[in-house]
């Protein structure tokens, strides 16, 4: 990464990854939540919780965060957001906490996974998104995540926790953005909050020009 580059740092998981429908339809498939369950990744993993399925539940993110990987989507705005901060010469990278393997169950590489997605999804492609591959950071554990956002230099940093933009140990100076499309948490002082990508690239790089 170049020195002296300022860097806008996104997460990836829940926040250029939209979960609900795979969560879901693979719960389904496995016959652990009943029809009535809404379409969410919170609500699947509550009533799995509810009823005494925690296994079950972590088996199921690996298979996803995996093997089911490919049928999730970006966020709706995500790629216009990364489209219009290399149109402005902001730099972005990624920053996410995944462990490389399931905690239960098959031994998927879960960053292999992701890589291939952001490849699928056209986030490397020169002409396109153009995200370089040396900005995509996926660690191994929440102390790590949080070291490299301060070595990368983040002046603005997007996550869909709120309980990991409040830790004590966050570098301080960073703009921190609540990804909140559900409009589920409170306002909190330590961070701005967002219910959409289209809020998101307003915080973070102004309205948009006329007729763009």
């Amino acid at each position: 990464m170049s020195a002296g580059r300022m860097f806008v740092g996104v997460d990836f998981d829940n926040t250029i990854v939209g979960y609900d429908e795979v969560f879901h339809n693979v719960a389904r498939e496995r016959a652990l939540i009943p029809t009535d369950v809404p379409v969410s990744k919170e609500q699947v993993r509550d009533y799995l919780r509810k009823s005494g399925k925690e296994d079950d539940w972590t088996e199921l993110q690996g298979y996803v965060y995996g093997s089911r990987m490919g049928d999730s989507l970006p966020s709706p705005g995500v790629t216009e957001f990364f489209m219009r901060c290399r149109n402005q010469g902001k730099s972005i990278c990624i920053i996410s906490h995944r462990t490389q393997h399931p905690y239960r169950g098959p031994a998927y590489d879960l960053h292999q996974a992701a890589q291939a997605w952001l490849d699928r999804h056209g986030f490397y492609e020169s002409t396109g998104i153009g995200l370089e591959r040396d900005h995509v950071f996926f660690e191994r554990t929440k102390e790590e995540k949080i070291a490299r956002i301060a070595k990368v230099g983040c002046i603005h940093f997007i996550d869909d926790l709120p309980e990991f933009l409040s830790d004590p140990g966050f570098p301080p100076g960073i703009e921190r953005v609540l990804f909140d499309p559900m409009d589920r948490h409170p306002p909190n002082p330590r961070f701005r909050r967002a219910t959409s990508w289209v809020e998101i690239e307003q915080m973070v790089l102004g309205e948009r020009d006329a007729g763009l």
